[in-house]
């Protein structure tokens, strides 16, 4: 059989929909490792801040049922598979187009998808983050559904401005920093919601509380420090690229168009988290919202600007 690039953009769309029913599964999975965690979740936890600092308190939370314990490994084996499919829609795209395959919207969704999936699964090779999954699982797949009903793009050539080799350089860093921070994301808001249990002080947590089912604050603050130190030189190296790209095409380095304002903006409110993890007493709750700030100001740059402003990138399409 011959490939041409019609069959290989084919193959793309349907691999696209494979991933998205296996993602769905996945989530499924997730979601009933999560309600049977939540049903049988008791959390004990220090009495007051004070004698957790003092006796080194720690915070255990109840085993999960084994039966939970299975459907959440199969959760992660469907998003092993489904990453494997998105990893197939992407490479066949790029075949299919004959460039790399992020040159509109709709591509760059699919290799967002494919890099929140990476960063999320290599977490999981080293830390217990699998309570992350439900919620990992239900933005790509959100990212993959929007992407196919609202985004599509038939393959074909790259418009002028973007035929460049900074399309690879600029475009990969800020999409590999993009599937980091949406693992920082995830963890910084389950962090908020984790630390406002323990904040409380009691002995022991009401059995069905979703909160108990995280793990510790401690962990969680650590995954998404992890995340965000990783990421954000990265994205740093995203504006710096974007702007000497600017340079060549349009003979300025910096003009404040929408796409490069609301990148500043990002990188402002990463800059100001890791800044405040390291100052006493903006730790922790305080600095967890600047980060969350941060992966909005990103979201919006990506989504916002490209579909609702128009300015010198509007020239990609959807």
């Amino acid at each position: 059989m011959i490939f041409d690039e019609q069959t290989f953009a084919q193959l793309s769309n349907g691999l696209v929909y494979s991933a998205i029913a296996v993602y769905a599964l996945a989530l499924l999975a997730y979601a009933a490792e999560t309600a049977g965690q939540v049903a049988g979740a008791t959390t004990l936890v220090a009495d007051s801040p004070a004698r957790s600092r003092l006796a080194g308190a720690t915070t255990m939370v109840a085993a999960p049922p084994s039966r939970s314990r299975r459907l959440g490994a199969v959760g992660t084996s469907l998003t092993v598979l489904a990453f494997l499919l998105n990893l197939g829609g992407v490479i066949t795209r790029g075949l299919a187009a004959g460039r790399v395959p992020w040159g509109n919207m709709y591509e760059f969704v699919l290799v967002c998808a494919l890099a929140a999936g990476a960063a999320y699964l290599a977490f999981l090779s080293r830390r217990p983050v699998r309570a992350f999954g439900v919620w990992i699982v239900a933005i790509v797949l959100l990212a993959l559904g929007l992407a196919v009903t609202v985004l599509y793009t038939p393959a074909g050539d790259l418009v002028p401005v973007l035929d460049s080799y900074w399309l690879v350089i600029h475009v990969a860093a800020a999409i590999t920093a993009g599937g980091v921070f949406t693992v920082g994301a995830i963890a910084t808001g389950l962090f908020l919601v984790r630390h406002r249990l323990e904040r409380r002080g009691t002995t022991q947590a009401p059995k069905g509380r979703y909160p108990a089912t995280l793990p510790t604050t401690r962990t969680l603050e650590q995954v998404a420090h992890t995340a965000h130190i990783f990421a954000f030189p990265i994205w740093t190296f995203a504006v710096i690229a974007g702007a000497i790209w600017a340079e060549n095409s349009w003979g300025r380095y910096w003009g404040w168009d929408p796409k490069e304002t609301w990148a500043f903006i990002t990188w402002v409110c990463y800059a100001a988290h890791l800044h405040a993890q390291a100052t006493a007493g903006w730790r922790g709750v305080r600095a967890s919202w600047f980060a969350l700030a941060g992966y909005a100001a990103f979201l919006f740059n990506f989504f916002g600007v490209n579909l609702w402003i128009t300015g010198l990138h509007s020239y990609a399409g959807v």
